[in-house]
């Protein structure tokens, strides 16, 4: 199971709200891809998805008003 450093996975002022949101928007987007491929997954979307956050594959744009809560 992968689990990321929260410290670094949340910096630039990240919530963690915005990480769930746009792991599950980036999940959803995987295994949508992969139904209209027909692709079998091994591994699982959520996981996929926060890989590819934490590499800095996709970025996450939080509305200023929320950064500092």
């Amino acid at each position: 199971m992968f689990n990321p450093d929260l410290k670094n996975v949340l910096k630039n002022h990240l919530s963690r709200y915005s990480l769930v949101t746009a792991t599950a928007k980036r999940a959803r987007q995987i295994s949508d891809e992969a139904l209209e491929n027909g692709e079998i997954m091994v591994e699982k979307p959520v996981s996929i998805a926060l890989d590819e956050i934490v590499e800095g594959k996709y970025k996450v744009i939080e509305p200023e008003e929320i950064r500092n809560l």
